[in-house]
């Protein structure tokens, strides 16, 4: 296993950004990462990152930037993105600038349906690579996560299945250090990303407004039926586009929430701190998925119109509509 193949660069110290960062630089891969909050990437290169609950890592870093444009000069050559959907765009026009990098490839560690595709404005569709992190967590400080479960394995794919030899290397990079990857085709890949949008899309904007825990959610019977509803209307959406389920899906995915833990999941965070949220690649797909097939998707809209109202208004975007 050849771990200098390729120079990674982690964009977006989140849970997911956090926790790769530590398990590449654990396998003894030249690392380095990227996050625009400075006060972030100062607390990082002093203390390093620190992984606890269900894990218990942390690893130091050398090269640690700001910005995309310090971290493409830096000579990456795969560049993992685990920004927030909203933020993508930016990313993607400063690659643009740097097209002249023939040999950078992108891995994709969002949720939400269609975020892969993208990246095809700024790179070539056959070095495009997407992963599907299966574990969860939680920020309690700038540079340590708290792991709340960990749900092997993760999924790797080729997003064309052009790269399956690059899916294989970062594979078999995070099996060797417990995060057990498996390396599946992009059908495959297209039915597992409808799968857990489908997941979040049932929790996480219901704890973001009602500002319960997932545990507390999966504990009222209130809330268990709307999380069960809203997954069977999204299961028809996705019917409606291919995606097969196995007859036990619905008890699977509630099982998977009761197991999830005490704490809120990330589109939940986002809401309760007042910032943008990611809920246009989650309800917003299924919602606009479903118009594409004449299916109605009354849970998924009202979830999506909610969040990005109350975004919108933390936001200051509906200030002017207000009368002094």
């Amino acid at each position: 296993m050849n771990t200098q193949q390729f120079k990674i660069g982690i964009v977006g110290m989140g849970p997911v950004g956090m926790i790769l960062a530590v398990h590449f630089k654990q396998a003894g891969c030249n690392v380095a990462i990227c996050d625009l909050n400075k006060e972030k990437t100062g607390l990082i290169k002093k203390e390093g990152i620190q992984l606890v609950g269900e894990l218990d890592k942390s690893s130091h870093f050398e090269e640690i930037f700001n910005s995309v444009d310090e971290l493409l000069n830096s000579g990456v050559n795969l560049i993992v993105s685990c920004l927030k959907s909203f933020r993508v765009d930016n990313m993607i026009n400063t690659i643009k600038n740097h097209n002249h990098k023939t040999d950078l490839h992108i891995l994709c560690a969002q949720n939400g349906i269609d975020i892969g595709q993208k990246y095809f404005a700024c790179i070539e569709e056959s070095k495009i690579l997407r992963i599907i992190i299966n574990d969860t967590g939680n920020s309690i400080k700038q540079n340590v996560v708290k792991v709340n479960s960990i749900n092997p394995p993760n999924l790797i794919a080729s997003i064309n299945d052009t790269c399956t030899n690059v899916a294989k290397w970062i594979g078999s990079i995070l099996t060797f250090t417990g995060q057990e990857t498996r390396v599946i085709n992009s059908f495959t890949l297209f039915d597992e990303v409808w799968k857990k949008t489908i997941l979040v899309s049932a929790i996480s904007p219901l704890c973001g407004i009602s500002k319960l825990t997932i545990k507390e959610a999966m504990q009222s019977s209130d809330t268990i039926e709307v999380i069960e509803q809203t997954i069977l209307e999204s299961m028809q959406v996705a019917k409606a586009e291919g995606i097969k389920f196995e007859d036990n899906f619905v008890k699977i995915c509630l099982r998977e929430l009761k197991n999830a833990g005490d704490h809120f999941p990330s589109l939940g965070v986002d809401i309760l701190e007042g910032g943008e949220t990611e809920i246009d690649y989650n309800n917003g797909k299924i919602v606009e998925y479903g118009r594409k097939h004449y299916i109605q998707t009354p849970l998924n809209l009202t979830f999506t119109n909610l969040v990005n109202a109350v975004s919108n208004k933390n936001l200051g975007k509906f200030a002017k509509f207000i009368k002094k």
